[in-house]
């Protein structure tokens, strides 16, 4: 028996981790197209851009743990094509591995922006360290930064800049910031947060090219105007890598197509993170979802199911994001919202709404409110699970402390 992993992202090293506690002891190999160890990705956007975390800062484990582990690495390698009749995975070396489960954990890419300029230097998307470690030089006070979509990583890109004293232009085609992921109240606020920070916020948008010779100076408008940039970072939507899976024969849409346990349509390969479609009980519905604990779950139901215990993965999803000295937290997706609760003023830095569904809560998001946050993600639970929650109006009085709704 032996697993091979693909993908060297959090969700593999969590596969790999859980199937040591698990009691697997057969071979197990790590198939990654990048140079690096499994590292931590949110901070990229973040901290690790700001040069405020060191790069060792940013690895998941130390080189030690697949030595102790018996973890054979195979980085800087792609895994060109999976077998499922002959259970094997060719590389690009050439080389072909065996396995009795494969692993796919390959996560996700930023979508490209294909527009006239494309190729020009200076010109980012924010996908690996290896981007980050090519921009963060040309971070200098007083340069002028372009940020081509109004999404989580590009705001937190946005909001590094602006700390460091760069001139800061946002471009939004939809018409307001966080338009797929956040409702308006929360839109709102990113939009006020970013404007007293300096930040140009331009909404509906629409931009034709960039312009420059062989580095960027510019992104063309479709009116014809030219606004100026000597760095220009790209963040419309990302993709699930799911090429590999496809090919194989199994079951895609909209990700890979998971069961409860990370299983996919062949009982011998299964899938975990950003690149699965899976089931969500407790929401009711099929979701793909780009978020570590995600990552970090699905890859503890993998390897449940590998060592023979399977435990389901089913939780209430959840996600941060770090802009300026803003925490925001997020838990549950509501896809209809029939009452809005805040508790606190959204005019300051410190509040959280909460987001009904019939008589259940169904989403909380929390700006600089954690006690608000982890107590809401447990209502959330509850409620989803059928148990009666504290009455909306508690939720909002600021005398009642979190920790009360759940007695």
């Amino acid at each position: 028996m032996s697993v091979v992993v693909i993908g060297a992202g959090q969700a593999a090293l969590q596969t790999i981790i859980s199937l040591r506690q698990g009691g697997y002891e057969a071979a197990i190999t790590l198939v990654g197209d990048e140079a690096y160890l499994p590292y931590q990705r949110p901070p990229l956007s973040k901290a690790y851009l700001s040069g405020k975390m060191e790069r060792e800062r940013l690895f998941l484990k130390p080189d030690a743990f697949y030595t102790d582990n018996q973890v054979t690495l195979k980085l800087d390698t792609r895994a060109d094509s999976l077998d499922a009749a002959a259970k094997s995975v060719t590389l690009s070396n050439g080389e072909t591995l065996a396995y009795e489960y494969a692993v796919i954990a390959t996560g996700s890419r930023p979508r490209l922006l294909d527009v006239p300029g494309r190729q020009l230097d200076n010109i980012f998307d924010l996908r690996g360290m290896a981007d980050i470690d090519a921009m963060q030089p040309l971070f200098v006070e007083g340069k002028k930064l372009l940020v081509v979509g109004g999404g989580y990583i590009g705001l937190e890109a946005a909001a590094v800049a602006a700390a460091m004293g760069m001139r800061v232009h946002v471009l939004e085609a939809a018409p307001r910031l966080l338009a797929r992921v956040a409702e308006p109240e929360i839109s709102a606020f990113y939009t006020r947060l970013h404007k007293d920070n300096g930040v140009t916020l331009v909404t509906d948008s629409q931009m034709t090219g960039f312009v420059g010779d062989n580095a960027v100076r510019g992104v063309e408008m479709a009116d014809g105007s030219v606004i100026d940039a000597d760095i220009v970072i790209t963040g419309i939507g990302i993709l699930p890598n799911i090429e590999i899976a496809e090919a194989a024969g199994l079951t895609v849409e909209n990700g890979i197509v998971v069961n409860e346990v990370g299983q996919t349509s062949d009982a011998h390969i299964f899938a975990a993170g950003d690149c699965t479609s899976h089931p969500n009980d407790l929401l009711g519905h099929t979701m793909r979802l780009e978020s570590v604990p995600n990552a970090i779950e699905q890859g503890k139901a993998v390897a449940s199911a590998i060592c023979g215990a399977p435990k389901p993965y089913h939780q209430v999803p959840w996600f941060w994001s770090d802009q300026y000295d803003v925490k925001l937290q997020i838990a549950g997706v509501p896809l209809e919202i029939d009452q809005k609760v805040l508790r606190g003023d959204d005019s300051t830095n410190s509040f959280a709404w909460f987001y009904f569904t019939g008589d259940k809560l169904t989403g909380v998001t929390a700006v600089n409110r954690p006690a608000e946050f982890m107590a809401g993600r447990m209502l959330i639970e509850k409620s989803l699970k059928g148990e009666a929650i504290a009455d909306p109006a508690k939720l909002a009085d600021e005398a009642m402390k979190p920790k009360e709704w759940l007695a």
